[in-house]
C-alpha cells in the first residue's frame, strides 16, 4: 500500500496555518484531513493542564505524531498543523516517527508583524504577541525546510498552490530525512 502524504505546515501562531489548510483541502484533488495540534490539545480534560501542562502536551502531542504516522501507512493523506519550538524535542521526535514517510516541510509565515498581531486579536482566542513572542523559539535546525511560503505576501490561494505544484514532486520532500540523519549523528 502507498503512504499517504503528510503536508506538514510549522509556523508561529496566527501565522496563517489553519486557513491555509482549510484552502489546501478546498483546492486538492485527493482528500487530505487536517490534523492539528490545538484539536489534539482540546482532547484532553483541562484539569490535566493545571496539573503538568508540560506533561500533558508531551503526551497529547506524541499521540498526534504516532497518528499522523498511522493514518500515512494507511494510505490516508494529511495536512498538520503545529507550532515546533526550540525548547522542547518535538522536531526530533518527528523526524524519529515521520522520516520514512513522504513529508513535504512547509515554513509558513507572516511577514508583518502589525498584521501577526492583527490577525491575533481578530481570533480573540490568543494572546496579543503570542506569534511574536514564538518567532525566536520556531524550529527547526538551520532553517531546514522543502519550502516557505508567506501569507502576508502572498494571498492564500496562492501559498496553497505552491504547495500542491510540490506534492507531485516526491522527490523535494527531503526535509524531514536531513533533520533525522543529523539528530542520528548528534546522538
Amino acid at each position: 500500500m502507498q503512504k499517504g502524504k503528510i503536508i506538514f505546515l510549522n509556523g508561529v501562531s496566527s501565522s496563517g496555518k489553519t486557513t491555509l489548510a482549510k484552502a489546501l483541502q478546498a483546492k486538492l484533488e485527493k482528500p487530505f484531513y487536517l490534523l492539528g495540534n490545538d484539536m489534539f490539545c482540546d482532547m484532553s480534560p483541562e484539569k490535566f493542564w493545571d496539573i503538568d501542562w508540560r506533561e500533558t502536551s508531551y503526551r497529547v502531542l506524541t499521540g498526534m505524531y504516532h497518528t499522523i504516522k498511522t493514518f500515512s501507512d494507511i494510505g490516508i493523506n494529511v495536512i498538520v498543523d503545529d507550532v515546533l519550538l526550540k525548547e522542547d524535542d518535538r522536531l526530533q521526535q518527528c523526524a524519529a516517527i515521520l522520516h520514512d514517510h513522504p513529508v513535504l516541510f512547509v515554513h509558513v509565515i507572516c511577514s508583518d508583524l502589525d498584521e501577526l498581531r492583527r490577525r491575533e486579536k481578530e481570533r480573540g482566542d490568543r494572546g496579543i504577541g503570542q506569534g511574536e513572542s514564538q518567532l525566536a523559539e520556531l524550529n527547526p535546525q538551520d532553517n531546514i525546510y522543502d519550502t516557505t511560503v508567506d501569507t502576508f505576501e502572498t494571498s492564500t490561494e496562492e501559498c496553497a498552490g505552491k504547495i500542491i505544484e510540490l506534492l507531485d514532486c516526491p522527490e523535494k520532500f527531503t526535509a524531514f530525512k536531513i533533520l533525522w540523519e543529523r539528530f542520528k549523528t548528534k546522538n
